[in-house]
């Protein structure tokens, strides 16, 4: 049998994350999860499935990261805190959707957040920005 290459390794890993991460977000709305992973795999599910990324992709470097990284560490964690019986049940539910090819879900109420935190962020920096520049005249 011929030896996987490196992009058939990798695309079956993203395909894996993929089931994995839909399978997460099921377990969520499982009424056998406990709140804690429950709390959990909403955040994690809900930062994944929002149309806007905290750390904006077209930043070099930085901007893949939450990708490549805290998204599957997210998972990890959350797949630890589910219970087995539940995470078998919803991996087979995330099969099934992929193999129906349905629309990725989307979480609008994270991307709202996600953007509440930018203009936060922005206006943190504005009021330092105005007292080192302007009030210390």
């Amino acid at each position: 049998m011929k030896e996987k290459t490196f992009f058939q390794k990798f695309r079956q890993k993203v395909g894996d994350l993929k089931i994995e991460l839909l399978a997460v977000w099921f377990a969520y709305r499982d009424p056998r999860t406990p709140w804690y992973a429950k709390v959990w795999s909403a955040l994690i599910a809900g930062y994944a499935f929002s149309p806007i990324d905290l750390i904006p992709d077209f930043i070099p470097i930085i901007g893949y990261l939450d990708d490549a990284i805290i998204v599957p560490l997210g998972i990890l964690i959350a797949i630890k805190l589910i219970p087995k019986e539940v995470m078998v049940d919803t991996r087979i539910r995330a099969r099934d959707w992929l193999e129906q090819r349905k629309q990725k879900p989307q979480n609008k109420t994270m991307a709202i957040l996600i953007i509440l935190i930018w203009v936060l962020l922005f206006l943190l920096i504005l009021r330092y920005a105005l007292k080192a520049f302007v009030f210390s005249k």
